[in-house]
């Protein structure tokens, strides 16, 4: 227990060191309600992906009669600094099924290889890959 506790207390005096630097996002602005929302649903989208896809890999291990129509597959991405693309495809590869293997800023694209992969067209492997993610990402990122 004292351990989290110092850890936290070093954790917020270097984020209190770091904000007065300048153009760092200070970290009391995750106090406010549409943040904690925000960060709330991006957590449960992704805890959901991660666990449905669990399911269905499971279900596709103890069932191999079932296809199996892994591949790679681009998919457009809204996230356009840094750091939304690192989120995107951190989060995005925490769900078992696609892992992303290439980004292309200059396009806006993601590539990702998956176990299962969506029907062919970039929109359907936006709005099946990253798109759920993307959008509660986006709304933390945006504001």
């Amino acid at each position: 227990m004292e351990n989290l506790a110092v850890g936290l207390g070093v954790a917020l005096a270097v984020a209190a060191a770091v904000a007065a630097a300048g153009t760092v996002v200070p970290p009391w602005r995750l106090l406010d309600p549409r943040r904690i929302a925000g960060t709330a649903w991006l957590i449960a989208v992704v805890s959901a992906g991660i666990v449905r896809e669990n399911l269905k890999l499971a279900r596709r291990i103890w069932l191999p009669s079932r296809p199996l129509a892994s591949g790679m597959v681009i998919a457009p991405t809204a996230a356009h600094t840094d750091g939304e693309v690192a989120a995107v495809g951190l989060l995005t590869s925490l769900v078992v099924d696609n892992q992303v293997i290439d980004v292309d800023r200059g396009r806006h694209l993601l590539q990702f290889h998956g176990v299962a992969l969506p029907p062919p067209g970039r929109q359907h492997a936006r709005a099946a890959i990253n798109g759920p993610i993307e959008r509660p990402l986006l709304f933390l990122s945006r504001r």
